[in-house]
């Protein structure tokens, strides 16, 4: 038994004082929702129109309720699932549990003030009075609690459809989906689009810690394949977001628009599939370009350094090395000395030997050719 219904037990309201008090129903209603509109604010404008109507009608749904407990013909719970739903509107109309408590209170005081004076005139014992200030407050309290429980839920249950929406929207940028698709997915989300989305891919365990640090609108996934999680990171600082990642074994893409964020995500997965040092895929585009399609750079390979392969694995390793130093350092023969640690003669003699198995060794089309087959042991 509830602490109401167990009040009601101890009162005893004749069938005159029931009846009077019903009389008084729609104006007590009525004065209850007045002085919720004049001293609770979040309600200022919410019970005018049609929304004022309902709120009445629920008033006095209520307080009949109320006096069927108090007679004995109801249990203290007949109010209860109103009450759950009243929170669960509050949350969906944007105000706060706060804002419905002030209301009950309110609405308490006003009641019992309006029904005491009903009561008494009726022939309300004075003895039974405190029992019936009692139940009144013993039975605002009920509904506080289920309003509160209603509002609890409403908000768990809007938290994890949230939560979904802005997963589906995570995964509908990482898969690359068609800007209308995203246009879409964003306002269900609730979520602002930046200009810019910048994909971090790290270890799932890791994924929620470092969301936690960056920016409320960062999206998160942590359950991607190979235990993998990715954040994608509105209209990040870089540097500011390396040196919070420091810590930890992540990659970053680049920025790209915020459409475009599957980009940066392929990018940072073909960087983690190349090297497990790599941090900051824009330090190591040489490699990202030379491997982006690793069939084609061993084809080009093959054809630019086809005259090697007719000598002996070493002096091929020799020349191989000593093509690299010049072109990275632009024919300059002593730079090219330095990097190789032998001396510029040894330079000369080894470029005449290469000149003689590239005879077209200075033409554009052939040193770029050479330069993209040595690039990628460059360094």
């Amino acid at each position: 038994m509830s602490h109401a219904a167990r009040r009601a037990s101890e009162l005893a309201l004749d069938e005159t004082t029931v009846t009077a008090l019903r009389s008084a129903l729609r104006t007590t209603a009525d004065e209850i929702v007045q002085a919720i509109i004049d001293e609770v604010p979040s309600y200022a404008n919410a019970l005018s129109g049609r929304m004022g109507a309902t709120i009445r009608r629920a008033v006095r749904t209520a307080l009949g309720h109320y006096l069927d407990l108090a007679s004995g013909n109801a249990t203290g719970g007949d109010g209860d699932d109103a009450a759950y739903e009243l929170g669960r509107g509050e949350v969906r109309d944007g105000r706060s549990m706060d804002a419905l408590l002030s209301a009950y209170r309110v609405g308490a005081r006003v009641a019992w003030r309006c029904l005491a004076a009903g009561a008494v005139p009726a022939g309300l014992p004075a003895a039974e009075v405190a029992k019936f200030a009692e139940l009144t407050f013993a039975y605002i309290d009920e509904l506080s609690a289920a309003s509160a429980a209603g509002h609890a839920d409403e908000l768990a249950a809007r938290g994890r459809a949230h939560e979904r929406h802005l997963e589906h929207l995570a995964r509908d940028l990482l898969a690359g989906a068609s800007p209308d698709v995203l246009l879409a997915s964003a306002p269900r989300a609730g979520w602002q689009p930046p200009v810019s989305l910048t994909a971090v891919l790290l270890p799932a365990a890791q994924a929620r810690p470092v969301y936690r640090t960056l920016d409320p609108s960062t999206l998160v996934l942590d359950d991607l394949p190979d235990a993998t999680g990715a954040l994608l990171v509105p209209d990040a600082d870089r540097p500011h977001l390396l040196r919070r990642l420091t810590d930890r074994d992540a990659v970053v893409g680049p920025a790209r628009p915020w459409t475009r964020a599957s980009a940066s995500y392929a990018r940072a997965v073909r960087a983690r599939s190349l090297s497990s040092d790599i941090r900051d895929t824009e330090d190591h585009l040489p490699e990202l370009v030379l491997s982006a399609d690793a069939d084609a750079f061993a084809d080009l390979r093959t054809r630019a350094l086809a005259p090697l392969r007719t000598l002996p694995a070493a002096t091929a390793r020799r020349l191989e090395e000593t093509l690299r130093a010049w072109l990275l350092h632009q024919g300059r023969r002593d730079e090219v000395a330095a990097a190789l640690f032998v001396h510029p003669q040894t330079v000369r003699y080894r470029m005449s030997q290469l000149r003689e198995l590239f005879p077209d060794l200075g033409s554009p089309g052939r040193v770029l050719e050479l330069t993209l087959a040595v690039g990628l042991r460059a360094g």
